[in-house]
């Protein structure tokens, strides 16, 4: 008879743990005046409701296989679109309907609305003032936004209910963010009421003697003037010292199948009472 052969012992796989490093300073929003919230959303509606801008949506309405249609008249043509190619675009040009549109675009460029606009206008130093809503979640999605500003010497401020406001002027569903540029003729006295009303921000490794101004900061990106290795140093030595904590180190473990398991139970009675 043949003896039967030991059983190997399954390995246990490692549990994956994922180390992440995070940040030890937690930068935040400071607080409107009591009334700079009021005046502030006052001015916005005024303004943009004088300049008429908003977004308008056309409905684009298709019949069933026209794209269908349009390939096989391409791949086959007669002899009357042979004969006259140029009016069968020009006539397909005017039927399509337009896309959406802004009433004045060009106050729409003096403009950068949304989260990703405003972040890429600090970036290239192209805003004079930034104002972002409380109604963001989660929270820290806008908080890459206060070092910007704060290193481009740019105003920036929480407006609470500002989404709400300004959404169905501009016929947008929800504006999180919102930034003026430099050369926004039209918002020259907006911006100018509300850096008034607006409080500095903080940054705990950024010191607030070593943040130039925003003019001589435009001026360097125009002439595009690097700084001598001695001036930096010069300056290196004239900062503030500051006390700089360590990052913190984060790891994070995957729940086990038990642990999700019974998670979806746990949902699954709640979905059934």
């Amino acid at each position: 008879m043949s003896t039967p052969r030991a059983m190997k012992k399954e390995k246990k796989k490692p549990t994956p743990v994922k180390t992440s490093l995070v940040s030890p300073y937690n930068p935040r929003w400071l607080p409107l005046a009591h009334d700079g919230k009021r005046l502030i959303l006052d001015t916005l509606k005024t303004k943009i409701s004088d300049l008429g801008l908003q977004k308008r949506r056309v409905n684009r309405f298709r019949e069933w296989g026209s794209r269908r249609r349009s390939r096989k008249k391409a791949s086959n043509p007669t002899e009357d679109q042979k004969l006259a190619p140029e009016t069968a675009e020009s006539g397909q040009t005017l039927s399509k309907p337009t896309e959406p549109c802004w009433t004045n675009p060009a106050v729409r460029k003096q403009l950068a609305i949304g989260i990703n606009e405003v972040t890429k206008g600090l970036e290239r130093n192209e805003l004079s003032l930034v104002l972002v809503c409380n109604s963001v979640r989660p929270e820290d999605m806008t908080w890459h936004l206060i070092p910007l500003s704060v290193t481009r010497s740019v105003p920036a401020c929480q407006v609470p209910d500002l989404s709400n406001s300004l959404s169905g002027l501009l016929g947008l569903k929800c504006v999180l963010a919102l930034g003026f540029k430099r050369d926004a003729a039209a918002f020259e006295d907006v911006v100018r009421e509300i850096t008034s009303l607006i409080v500095p921000l903080k940054v705990a490794w950024i010191p607030r003697n070593s943040t130039p101004t925003a003019e001589e900061k435009h001026t360097d990106t125009e002439k595009g003037q690097k700084r001598k290795l001695e001036d930096m140093s010069d300056e290196a030595s004239d900062a503030s010292p500051l006390t700089l904590q360590p990052l913190k180190v984060k790891k994070i473990i995957p729940k086990t199948e038990k642990e999700r398991k019974e998670k979806v139970l746990i949902k699954c009675l709640v979905c059934a009472l």
